[in-house]
């Protein structure tokens, strides 16, 4: 297996021009999803209110990051700050404000893994804390959006579970 180790720096963190479009349909695609679980949180949970501000700070600086590393690429690194707000949080909703049964538990816990595998694909993939196979270092090769499915699949689907049974309440 090759390993894109001893490449330049990602392009991810990058100026590159061919990964601008990516970025800015993260930042709305945060914006929309993040929302979203914020909203299901406050609306269907009894969380701690720093739960739901931490998830409202990500929600806020997640797109705020991603826009403002078009202009500035540098900036991209501090994504790691809302993303470890939101995952945080999750993980405080699931250890003690996670309903007890219904479809909402399953969501929850289908957005918190969604949420952290995102992280994960991020460490790999945007910080290279681990070697990239060749395979996968390329944003738009296929083996790649497979695992971007996979994680955009947890959230949709575990979204979509706590918006129906709150809809049932």
């Amino acid at each position: 297996m090759s390993l894109s180790a001893d490449r330049p720096k990602a392009l991810e963190m990058t100026g590159d021009v061919r990964f601008a479009p990516r970025v800015r349909r993260l930042t709305i695609t945060s914006g929309v999803a993040l929302g979203f679980v914020w909203t299901l949180a406050v609306m269907t949970l009894d969380a701690d209110p720093i739960v739901e501000f931490a998830l409202l700070a990500g929600w806020i600086l997640m797109p705020s990051v991603l826009a403002s590393s078009l202009v500035r690429p540098g900036v991209r690194k501090l994504v790691g700050l809302p993303a470890t707000l939101v995952t945080v949080a999750l993980l405080a909703i699931c250890l003690t404000a996670l309903p007890s049964q219904g479809p909402e538990r399953e969501g929850w816990l289908l957005i918190t893994a969604g949420v952290l595998m995102g992280g994960l694909l991020g460490l790999w993939f945007w910080y290279r804390w681990m070697p990239v196979p060749t395979s996968l270092d390329d944003p738009g090769s296929p083996r790649r959006w497979t695992l971007i499915g996979v994680h955009v699949g947890l959230i949709v689907t575990g979204l979509t579970l706590v918006a129906i049974g709150a809809s049932a309440v």
